[in-house]
């Protein structure tokens, strides 16, 4: 009620919540004691803060505060980032490429969107950024350290990032741009083998695999043998694009678990959901392997997870990011919105992979080299790691991953062309699904 209202002046607040005060007598269900000292700090940070701040900063600033210290995910969005999650799903937005969460007081990075300025400098999944040009990112907000990276395309940025297994910290200076993401990319990796890259879930993405498919089949001439269905850094996006993608793998007359893809399950009555398989499969049961990592997270782990379970494809890489609530834009007065998380989204087979994520049927170590100089063991940032992530019910204890990765003075230094191991083994794997169909 309050949020709905937040131009009102504060003595219109401190009459509100007496009111609530007094209707919490009455049936026992609001906190009294807690909103007595809410009102009190409202009128206290009037009175004596050493600069004025209006009602409505305060109001704001309560509902955020309220928000963020729910889970990670939950927050509240202004008018500018309200559009910038609408401009965001349908594609197009500014900045510099970048899928960012905050961790323990610090920019970590999910993944960085293919074919942007952040992709381009090398930057990786489980960066953390510690400094946005001069300016510390300890002590910023998630919102302020964004804005910070923000900026007009062609003016420059610099980002001090700190990379484990790397000595030093590494700076990278980018140039920003408008981020158009090309959501989809597709070729033919040799004869009969095809390659299908989904970096992002977005409005266009079904429309865009579609179009892949069918190019896919007139390039093999309708001998299609395997397909590499890559995921990797893929932060996910919208639900239903990631359903309908989904769909277009999945035969429905021939599933188990009610040819349920994902399912959700909340604490309100609408937060139940049963997306369900209703179409035939495109490729006509030709393999699948779907290439994950510690960047793959949310819509692109129900994909993995929905083709895992009805034994679609075969799951290579490493254990994904964990990502398994699912969030709700509620918009408020004023073209703002609340970003609340509702429920959890479970597989076909009922696991929730909340800070668990999907774990491959073929671990491998995503290594992009043609040599290692020296061989470095690190932690990798997932879900589970968040402050405040909420807890996947059915684990008792988060398992953690270990991978094996090449510094980033080696990289550079290593001027050979860079083989993508996965991907390599990835299409061998298909070849020998091949053999044992025929």
């Amino acid at each position: 009620m309050l949020a709905s209202k937040h131009f009102l002046r504060l003595s219109s607040i401190i009459v509100l919540s007496y009111l609530f005060m007094a209707q919490a007598l009455a049936d026992e269900q609001l906190p009294v004691e807690e909103l007595r000292k809410f009102t009190y700090v409202i009128e206290e940070i009037r009175q004596y803060y050493v600069e004025p701040v209006s009602d409505a900063e305060l109001i704001d600033y309560a509902i955020s505060g309220m928000l963020s210290g729910l889970d990670p995910h939950s927050a509240y969005l202004d008018k500018e980032d309200f559009n910038d999650l609408r401009a965001s799903t349908a594609g197009k937005f500014g900045g510099l490429g970048l899928e960012v969460t905050m961790v323990d007081g610090f920019v970590k990075v999910i993944s960085p969107i293919d074919n942007t300025p952040a992709a381009r400098a090398g930057i990786e999944a489980g960066d953390t950024i510690v400094k946005i040009d001069n300016s510390l990112v300890k002590g910023l907000t998630l919102r302020e350290a964004v804005d910070l990276m923000r900026g007009d395309k062609g003016s420059r940025v610099k980002l001090t990032i700190v990379r484990e297994g790397a000595s030093l910290p590494i700076v990278k200076d980018l140039t920003r741009d408008i981020i158009k993401v090309e959501s989809v990319r597709y070729e033919m990796l040799e004869p009969h083998y095809a390659y299908l890259r989904v970096s992002h879930f977005q409005d266009q993405t079904i429309k865009d695999v579609l179009k892949a498919i069918e190019e896919i089949k007139l390039a093999s001439n309708n001998q299609l043998y395997g397909v590499v269905l890559d995921l990797r850094n893929n932060p996910g996006g919208v639900l239903d694009s990631a359903v309908s993608v989904s769909n277009v793998f999945l035969d429905s007359r021939t599933l188990d678990y009610d040819r349920v893809i994902v399912s959700t399950r909340g604490r309100a009555p609408e937060s139940e959901m049963k997306e369900k398989a209703n179409g035939r499969d495109l490729l006509e049961g030709v393999p699948i392997v779907v290439l994950v990592n510690g960047g793959s997270a949310s819509a692109s782990e129900i994909v993995a997870g929905a083709l895992q379970d009805h034994k679609r494809a075969v799951i290579m890489g490493e254990k994904s990011f964990g990502k398994g609530s699912v969030q709700t834009v509620l918009p408020i007065g004023n073209d703002g919105a609340v970003k609340l998380t509702t429920a959890l989204y479970y597989t076909p087979a009922g696991h929730s992979i909340q800070a668990e994520g999907i774990v491959p049927d073929v671990i491998l170590e995503d290594i992009k080299a043609t040599k290692i100089k020296e061989e470095v063991i690190y932690e990798e940032t997932r879900e589970a790691h968040l402050t405040n992530h909420l807890d996947n019910a059915n684990v008792q204890e988060i398992d953690e991953i270990q991978v094996v990765t090449d510094n980033d003075e080696d990289k550079n230094e290593n001027s050979e062309e860079l083989i993508d191991y996965p991907l390599h083994e990835a299409v061998n794997v298909l070849k020998g699904m091949h053999v044992l169909r025929d």
